[in-house]
């Protein structure tokens, strides 16, 4: 379990950056998703690099910064990018977004990926409302001496993915005209690509889009008493559905061509929960 008094340094840094900060959610905005937070009024920014314990992202579509932004009055920290698991930095910088938004008070975090689609009758650029997941990383970011900061020991993950929230996001996706289908979001460490028999297993286990992030935030966030809600963006179909390799470079293609929607399911989110009331 991560030690937050190791993380005491990342708290102070951005408290300096953005005085009386205080988010009510958090954001994560994935491969390709840096730009949907086009639409917030900038309060300040810093760069994942000032933070300690963060770090630069690491990898292509991620800008690596950390922009504190306001929303129909309502504050949020906004992560333009993310650390992963296989950058072998250890859970420190992955689970950073949630102690930060955690320590400063926030109540939910909306988690966003880019991902492989699973299931045949998806296409790239479809947007998915994650509803569960499944942890085929190997590791749990909770393992290790317990800190009551995360919540309790053994943490309940029954519905882990916020019903409440979930029904925001369909409203919003109503309201912004952006079609969004639901499913399974499985996670892998990578960095490879899945091979075709681990798809057609992940098919059978009963996955609709697999990558290689956002769960461990997702464990967390909800151990620690967070409401969870997060999006995937269909980027590519799995391997061995098409005939053709895959690149990281249709990944970022595809969330490009997709970021009108992107932005427009963000934003009708960002409105609809500023005016839902706090449970």
């Amino acid at each position: 379990m991560i030690d937050t008094a190791s993380l005491a340094p990342a708290f102070d840094a951005v408290s300096a950056a953005f005085p009386g900060a205080r988010p009510a959610w958090g954001m994560v905005l994935g491969s390709g998703w840096s730009e949907a937070a086009a639409g917030f009024e900038a309060l300040g920014e810093i760069s994942f690099a000032d933070i300690p314990r963060f770090g630069a992202a690491g990898v292509a579509g991620h800008a690596g910064r950390l922009l504190w932004g306001r929303r129909a009055g309502v504050e949020a920290f906004i992560f333009r990018g993310r650390r992963h698991v296989y950058e072998g930095v250890g859970f420190e910088p992955v689970i950073m977004p949630v102690y930060l938004a955690k320590r400063f008070g926030a109540k939910a975090m909306f988690l966003t990926n880019a991902a492989g689609g699973v299931r045949k009758e998806w296409n790239a650029g479809d947007l998915m409302a994650i509803t569960d997941h499944i942890n085929l990383m190997g590791v749990n970011p909770l393992v290790g001496p317990h800190d009551p900061f995360w919540g309790a020991r053994f943490p309940d993950q029954s519905a882990v993915w916020s019903p409440r929230l979930r029904k925001l996001l369909a409203e919003a996706a109503e309201a912004a005209g952006v079609a969004l289908r639901e499913g399974v979001y499985l996670a892998g460490t990578g960095p490879t690509y899945e091979t075709p028999a681990e798809v057609r297993a992940f098919r059978a286990m009963g996955a609709d889009a697999v990558g290689m992030s956002t769960v461990p935030e997702a464990i967390l966030a909800n151990a620690a008493g967070l409401e969870v809600v997060g999006v995937t963006c269909i980027t590519n179909m799995a391997s061995g559905i098409l005939d053709q390799p895959l690149t990281h470079e249709e990944v970022t293609e595809t969330t490009a061509k997709s970021m009108e929607k992107m932005r427009a399911l963000v934003l009708a989110f960002a409105d609809r929960f500023a005016a839902a009331p706090t449970p």
